[in-house]
């Protein structure tokens, strides 16, 4: 087995940035920012013979070309709309413009398609480095992988290629080409990108692997479990991707008024130029007022208010390992007033673990020997106990030896023989040595194993399903967020649901559900008049999921019925993950509204302007497109590495100053 110098980890995200940059869409290669670099140095070229009374020749024709380069495309596209009885605000800014060179204001109306040009540009910008980072994820799978054939040999191929079943070799300082579990071998994996754990990760046999994780000092023959096109990163670009190209109910409200308004702003402005001019205004101020007005009138900056801040929060939110599915669910994160926990695989692990090692007395074993006894015996069996047995005995470092005659009997438990003795892993049975710690084991919600060595009770190992090391800190968050502790809603029996809601702060446990008793507990809460939050992982989450206001599924061990269902996935496993995502969804809300009051005034204050006193046309076009480049920009914040860590400080901020009254 090779090696490699051991390279200091990186922080969480960093490879995702670096990708992110290496992805980045280059400026020139934007058309929008090619038509208006064109458009403003053609308008520089015709500027200084214009001012300075020069022929016309020496200045119309750069003018003319100002105004194709700046508005062809943007005219066009609004003929095309308006064929489809859609009026579009782009055909009116060209419209005026136009009007402004045929009424002699040739340096007004160039100025006015320049500066319309270079606001285009700036939302293309803006849109594409949103897109970037969402695309700059790819970059973080290898492009090709080496597959192991049947007799042993190596070939190279694109990771496209990669079916599941396929057996593939991980060299030392590789990136892992597909989703899958590892057959043999022993390194540590640097997964910050997809679990966000800051330091390599052990991998060994049984171990899963994530396409674009990077290998460290050992070698892997890895198991490819899913298709390339659904790995974790895959559904990360796919999902978020599709939901950039959704409108959240704000938005559409929006554009349903600006049709109207349009059509409004249009006829307000025929009435301006028509009256005054019936009442005997000269046509040249005339015209000149009321394409000032259909300018600053226009509704650019209040139909760009919405999107960018909800689109922004989503590609934010995946690079941090949660997949919002539409900007209708980050608008609704928001507005969650409740919120119902699943248990198992939310709230714990989903994945049990040996908490206790007890040698019964006359046994002669000590604490190791007598897990690394059961953990021979269970090594063959897939049973997940088994596998929470064979896990301990290597976590404690112990040498598990191979075992001989091995046996299963379901409900019961295994047999084989381990360095000549017969060992015996199962349930309970009545045994009377074991009985006194099986019942104390059981009583602090543990699952009791006993080993039986040659014939005779050896010991009880103590399984349980560990609690998140973020649940009761994710609790609290959700608690001051909501201003209502949550509920838990789960299968498990009443005691073991009341042991562990005790210690991670709720009160309100629903034990004992079924899948349709969950929808029930939903929508009792629904009908108190509450926007409810559910998260879970499993089958028989699903109804609930979809049932409730948003649902949340918790990623790495949720069932494909429940991240179908739910609204949004956390794919990292990362039970913090959720405050954080539903306050950044609020923080985009706030944004919203900030650019709908920016808008607002900028438009009222430019309109009364124009209608009251004398506007003149360049510093209506200042005005309005610096507007909409404002509130574009503004929504774009969201993108930033520091408003997902002032996302995730807002909640356990919260838990400190507010006192959350019990549900």
């Amino acid at each position: 087995m090779s090696s490699a110098p051991t390279r200091p980890a990186a922080p969480p995200g960093a490879a995702a940035r670096d990708a992110t940059a290496r992805h980045r869409t280059r400026i020139s290669g934007l058309a929008e920012v090619r038509r208006a670099v064109a458009a403003l140095a053609l308008f520089l070229l015709a500027l200084p013979p214009y001012l300075l009374d020069a022929p016309a020749w020496t200045w119309a024709p750069p003018f003319a070309l100002a105004y194709a380069a700046g508005g062809w495309e943007p005219g066009r596209s609004g003929l095309r709309a308006l064929r489809d009885r859609t009026l579009d605000v782009d055909l009116l800014m060209v419209l005026a413009a136009l009007g402004a060179a045929a009424i002699g204001q040739v340096l007004d109306g160039a100025l006015l398609i320049v500066i319309f040009a270079a606001s285009g540009a700036l939302e293309a910008v803006a849109t594409a480095r949103t897109a970037d980072s969402v695309r700059g994820l790819l970059d973080l799978a290898p492009a090709t992988a080496t597959r192991l054939t049947g007799d042993g040999a190596e070939e190279t191929v694109p990771t496209g290629r990669l079916r599941v079943g396929d057996i593939v070799l991980v060299r030392p300082g590789e990136r892992v080409g597909a989703d899958g579990r590892v057959l043999d071998g022993a390194s540590e994996v640097d997964q910050a990108t997809i679990t966000g754990e800051p330091l390599p990760v052990g991998k060994r046999a049984g171990d899963e692997v994530f396409a674009g994780t990077l290998n460290g000092t050992g070698a892997l023959r890895v198991r490819v479990e899913r298709d390339p096109s659904d790995t974790v990163i895959a559904r990360i670009v796919a999902m978020v991707a599709e939901a950039s190209g959704t409108k959240a109910p704000t938005q559409l409200f929006i554009e349903k008024v600006e049709r109207r308004y349009s059509v409004g702003m249009v006829a307000a402005t025929l009435a301006l130029f028509a009256v005054p001019l019936a009442l005997g205004d000269d046509l040249r101020s005339t015209l000149l007022r009321a394409m000032t007005f259909m300018i600053v009138a226009s509704p650019c900056a209040v139909v760009l208010a919405t999107m960018p801040p909800l689109l922004s929060a989503i590609a934010n939110a995946g690079r941090h390992g949660v997949l919002v599915k539409s900007a209708v669910v980050m608008e609704r994160l928001g507005r969650i007033d409740a919120v119902a926990l699943d248990k198992t695989g939310t709230l714990t692990e989903g994945a049990p673990k040996v908490t206790d090692v007890r040698p019964l007395p006359g046994s002669g074993l000590t604490e190791r020997e007598l897990l690394r006894l059961a953990a021979a015996a269970e090594h063959p069996s897939e049973h997940p106990l088994a596998r929470a047995v064979v896990e301990a005995a290597r976590d404690r470092g112990l040498r598990v030896p191979a075992a001989d005659g091995f046996g299963s009997v379901p409900g019961v438990g295994v047999r084989a023989t381990v360095e000549g003795r017969a060992v015996a892993v199962g349930a309970p049975a009545g045994d009377p040595a074991a009985g006194p710690v099986v019942a104390e084991l059981e009583e602090r919600g543990r699952t009791a194993v006993v080993v039986e060595v040659d014939g005779v009770p050896a010991g009880v190992l103590g399984v349980a399903d560990r609690l998140r090391a973020d649940a009761a800190a994710t609790v609290a968050a959700l608690a001051a967020l909501t201003a209502t502790a949550p509920v838990l809603v789960t299968g498990d029996n009443p005691r073991a649901a009341a042991r562990l809601a005790a210690l991670v702060g709720v009160t309100d446990v629903r034990a004992g559900l079924l899948p349709g008793d969950k929808v029930a507990a939903v929508r009792e809460l629904e009908a108190a008049g509450r926007r409810v939050l559910v998260v879970g992982d499993g089958v028989n989450d699903a109804p609930a999921l979809a049932a409730a206001h948003t649902g949340v599924a918790m990623g790495r061990a949720g069932s494909d019925l429940a991240l179908e269902t739910a609204d949004a996935v956390v794919v990292r496993d990362e039970l913090a993950a959720v405050p954080a995502v539903v306050a950044l969804s609020r923080r985009a809300r706030r944004l919203v509204v900030q650019n709908l009051v920016i808008a607002g005034a900028f438009i009222t204050g430019l309109v009364v302007w124009d209608l009251t006193g004398t506007l003149p046309l360049p510093l209506g076009v200042a005005g309005h497109e610096g507007s909409t480049v404002l509130v574009g920009l503004n929504g774009l914040r969201l993108l930033t590495e520091g408003a997902w860590r002032r996302a995730a400080a807002t909640p356990r901020a919260a838990v400190t100053r507010t006192a959350v009254p019990p549900s």
